[in-house]
């Protein structure tokens, strides 16, 4: 029997309605480079989800190749890029932003996200022209820890940047995820009010591939095109992301989806507390980071593949499990059953 994942939310393929309308599509000829009715249809979808007609809208293949392109086409040669230390840029991109001459900035954070007074103390360390100037926030909605920012928190964040001249970029690789879960108060429409520049993660909520990049800020639009195509994140077959974004975006698949994966999270999360297990993080979304003991690790090591994130002490580890659009009610009842017999409580 093939051992059950709870490791990743991008291992299995592709909603059905979204290979349907691929499939349907497939001997269709199609403008190339995003510019397809498909990838135009999805944009309009968005569009009017966030309330911006004049929001510039790009496909690109994946979340480190899109990271990737605003960073370093958005920064001088001199400037910086501020993240949480727990931040994907920073931990889990094998150096992609500095390989292209820009500094990853880390700072601490509480359960991986930032606030405009961590921000302040870089910008008040990085005072002259023989450092780094800080130009961007990076931050991420879910964090890397499955944690979430609230309205107040990303307008605290965003009215800082616009004081201080910084650019807020929103990495949304699970951001169906952080908008369905029971504990945010965002909309989409808000967070397009909210930041400078973010995208929507489809590779981790039920798409085969693809993220779709939103600039809101007039002035970061120009020639944006270009630089997506010199980082070579300029699909020839771009159309194949604009199907699927309007399979997503047609209706509310994108969102329920995200809500599934969250609802699944949320059953594991209920069974680890009621078996008397803590979190290293607060479960709210899709991710979860409970403490575990290593002699049940050991146990659920056998049954399932999963992703150990640190060690907490000598005998206890955290580890990461994540649920997906498709992860179904029988492997979480199977989960639940392995955790059931090692009750701390």
């Amino acid at each position: 029997k093939t051992m059950e994942s709870v490791r990743e939310d991008c291992r299995e393929g592709a909603h059905p309605r979204i290979l349907e309308l691929l499939n349907k599509t497939k001997c269709h000829q199609h403008i190339g480079y995003g510019q397809d009715v498909h990838s135009e249809k999805a944009k309009e979808y968005i569009r009017k989800l966030i309330g911006k007609e004049n929001a510039d809208i790009h496909f690109i293949p994946g979340g480190t190749l899109t990271n990737l392109t605003v960073i370093s086409s958005l920064l001088r040669p001199h400037q910086c890029v501020i993240s949480a230390d727990t931040g994907h840029i920073n931990v889990h991109e094998t150096g992609a932003i500095e390989a292209t001459g820009h500094k990853v900035v880390a700072i601490s954070s509480m359960e991986g996200k930032l606030n405009s007074e961590a921000i302040q103390e870089v910008l008040d360390y990085h005072s002259g022209e023989h450092m780094v100037q800080p130009k961007m926030v990076y931050i991420s909605n879910s964090t890397e820890l499955g944690t979430i920012y609230s309205k107040s928190e990303l307008a605290q964040i965003y009215n800082f940047c616009r004081e201080k001249n910084l650019i807020l970029y929103l990495d949304g690789a699970r951001i169906g995820s952080a908008l369905m879960s029971k504990y945010n108060d965002l909309t989409l429409k808000d967070v397009a009010n909210l930041v400078d520049v973010f995208y929507i993660g489809g590779t981790k909520n039920g798409a085969l591939l693809g993220e779709a990049l939103v600039i809101c800020n007039e002035n970061l639009k120009e020639d944006f095109r270009y630089l997506i195509k010199q980082r070579g994140a300029l699909m020839a077959k771009g159309f194949v992301m604009g199907i699927q974004f309007e399979a997503l975006f047609q209706d509310d698949l994108f969102f329920r989806l995200a809500e599934h994966a969250n609802r699944m999270a949320e059953k594991i999360a209920n069974a680890l507390r009621k078996y008397g297990y803590s979190f290293y993080a607060s479960p709210c979304t899709n991710q979860l980071f409970p403490i575990i003991p290593n002699n049940v690790l050991e146990y659920l090591a056998a049954k399932f593949d999963f992703y150990i994130h640190k060690r907490f002490d000598k005998d206890r580890s955290v580890i990461r499990l994540v649920t997906s659009w498709a992860t179904t009610q029988e492997s979480v009842d199977n989960l639940i059953e392995a955790l059931s017999k090692f009750k701390i409580i």
